[in-house]
């Protein structure tokens, strides 16, 4: 989605904004995602949890099926973060079903080139994520193959949690390993985003921010919302 992107005056490259639908109402989910695109969404973020590599349920392909028309009237794109145990078996299943991208965690497959392949092989955008409390230097295998990689800033499994403050240094040194490596993957952050910290977070070298109840549960409508970090983001 090109529009209301915002750019880093760093590395003159825009600063995008995925809400996260796990946050939204799902009584309202097509009409809460719809504002929130409208209102300057580039992405939707969509959080897919199986029970079994984090101890939440959230939902599956049928949930991206249903928001692919949407995503295509707003021109925008379906990244789809997949926290689940074996993700092989279910990255046909997801890019059917109409995800652009599909980030999995270095911690549940034990091939991860070879799942980014299939990823790529399935038509799709790869992207890569990883624990807090797992190393940086996991990822290098794939940095340069990869579309985008994913900082968790806070423990996955439930949306709602506080920012882990150590995570804005793991932030800052994974964007120093990009940029050494030449790698064009998004720095995208997920968890604890809210208001008071997204200029932080850009600033350390952030280019996608996942915010969720901030967004669908903030102080003002969606919309209001959306444009508060437009303008927070402007500034960075």
């Amino acid at each position: 989605m090109i529009q209301n992107q915002t750019v880093n005056k760093n590395r003159s490259r825009p600063i995008l904004l995925a809400p996260s639908i796990l946050a939204a109402d799902f009584a309202r989910l097509g009409e809460q995602a719809r504002q929130a695109l409208e209102a300057g969404g580039d992405w939707l973020h969509i959080d897919i949890m199986d029970g079994h590599f984090v101890p939440n349920i959230s939902m599956g392909p049928i949930v991206v099926e249903a928001l692919r028309p949407l995503a295509d009237k707003r021109g925008a794109l379906l990244d789809v973060h997949l926290m689940i145990a074996e993700p092989e078996r279910y990255l046909e299943a997801f890019m059917k079903a109409g995800a652009d991208r599909l980030t999995v965690h270095v911690e549940t497959t034990p091939d991860l080139p070879a799942t980014i392949r299939k990823i790529q092989e399935l038509g799709g955008r790869a992207g890569v994520t990883l624990k807090p409390s797992t190393p940086l230097e996991t990822v290098i295998p794939v940095i340069s193959a990869v579309d985008l990689v994913l900082v968790m800033s806070v423990e996955p499994g439930f949306g709602g949690q506080a920012y882990l403050p150590e995570s804005t240094q793991r932030i800052a040194t994974l964007r120093q390993m990009l940029d050494d490596r030449g790698a064009e993957a998004w720095l995208e952050v997920d968890g604890g985003v809210y208001l008071g910290n997204a200029a932080e977070i850009a600033g350390a070298g952030a280019d996608v921010l996942v915010a969720g109840s901030s967004i669908f549960h903030g102080r003002g409508s969606i919309a209001q919302n959306v444009a508060a970090y437009r303008e927070i983001l402007a500034g960075v």
